[in-house]
Order: structure tokens, then sequence, then C-alpha cells
């Protein structure tokens, strides 16, 4: 019996395969993403930057990464 390590999650309406047990930090990092430059939003809910290394991916998962552009 083989074991499925992979999950389905959604990361601005794209789909994309990861890793389970990753956490969002490690799709951040991945994505070589600046955090400082991010809001990051999990199944609709706004996360705290601070607190992505401990939130784990979960299958059907949406995500979406939204980047602030300043102007004025």
């Amino acid at each position: 019996m083989k074991i499925k390590n992979k999950i389905k999650i959604k990361v601005n309406g794209k789909k994309v395969e990861f890793n389970k047990n990753e956490t969002i930090e490690t799709l951040i990092k991945k994505h070589k993403i600046p955090l400082n430059k991010v809001a990051i939003e999990l199944n609709k809910k706004i996360l705290n930057k601070k607190k992505i290394s401990k939130i784990k991916l979960n299958n059907n998962d949406n995500i979406e990464i939204v980047h602030f552009i300043g102007g004025g």
C-alpha cells in the first residue's frame, strides 16, 4: 500500500500539489514572496504572519496572497 505524501491546494486560484505536513511559511519561501509586502489569507481568514511557521497546509486549502502596491 502506497502512502500519499501530497495534498492539493489552491494558491491565488491555481491548483497546486504540495507536500503533506508543510507549513504556509514553506510555501511562501518556495515562491520567494517577500513577507513584508503581502497579506495572506487562508480559507477566507487573514493570517498573522508571525504564526505562519506553525500553520500546516491541509488538502483543499484555499490560499490568497495579495501584494501591496504603493502609489499616490
